[in-house]
C-alpha cells in the first residue's frame, strides 16, 4: 500500500521513511543533550555500560550485547570503571572463564545524580516553552514505547 497524498505528491512510505529520519536525529540531538547535562564524567560507552549493569550484574558478553560495544571493548570500559570504583568485576565458578560485572554503590550514586540533573535540565526547557511538561514528557514516552514495541515484534 504505497498510495500517494495529493497534497504532497509523496506515497505513505516516503512519507514515514521522512518523518523517521526526523525521529532518529531528534532523539540523537536530545540524547547528546541530556548526556552532556547529566555531566557523568565519564565517556558515552563508560555510561552505557553502567546504565546496563543498573538491573542487575551481567556477564561481559551479555554487556557487550546489551550495549552494542564489541567484547573487547566492554572489558576495556570495565576496567576503566573498575579503577574508578564504579564497577566490579568477578570470575563466577565453576567455569572460572566467566566474568559478572556489577555496578558498585559509587556507580549507582553517580547514575541516579547524573540521572537527576538531566531531569532537572528537561524540566528547565519544558518551563521555558510547553505548558504542561508532564504531559508533554509522559506523551513522548507514550510514542516512543508505542514503537519500540512495534520494533520488536518485528525483530522476534
Amino acid at each position: 500500500m504505497h498510495q500517494s497524498s495529493p497534497a504532497s505528491g509523496l506515497t505513505d512510505e516516503q512519507r514515514i521513511e521522512s518523518a523517521a529520519r526526523g525521529l532518529l536525529a531528534g532523539i540523537g540531538r536530545l540524547a547528546q543533550t541530556l548526556f552532556r547535562t547529566g555531566e557523568f564524567g565519564l565517556t558515552r560507552s563508560q555510561a552505557a555500560v553502567l546504565d546496563a549493569l543498573e538491573d542487575r550484574p551481567r556477564r561481559v558478553t551479555a554487556l557487550a550485547a546489551y550495549t552494542g560495544m564489541a567484547q573487547p571493548r566492554v572489558t576495556v570500559v570495565l576496567q576503566s570503571l573498575e579503577e574508578r570504583g564504579l564497577a566490579s568485576r568477578e570470575r563466577r565458578a565453576p567455569d572460572r572463564r566467566v566474568v559478572e560485572a556489577a555496578l558498585t554503590p559509587a556507580g549507582r550514586t553517580l547514575l541516579e545524580d547524573g540521572r537527576r540533573r538531566m531531569a532537572a535540565a528537561l524540566l528547565r526547557g519544558l518551563d521555558a516553552g510547553v505548558e504542561d511538561s508532564e504531559r508533554a514528557v509522559g506523551a513522548a514516552r507514550d510514542a516512543l514505547t508505542t514503537l519500540l514495541n512495534a520494533m520488536e515484534s518485528e525483530t522476534s
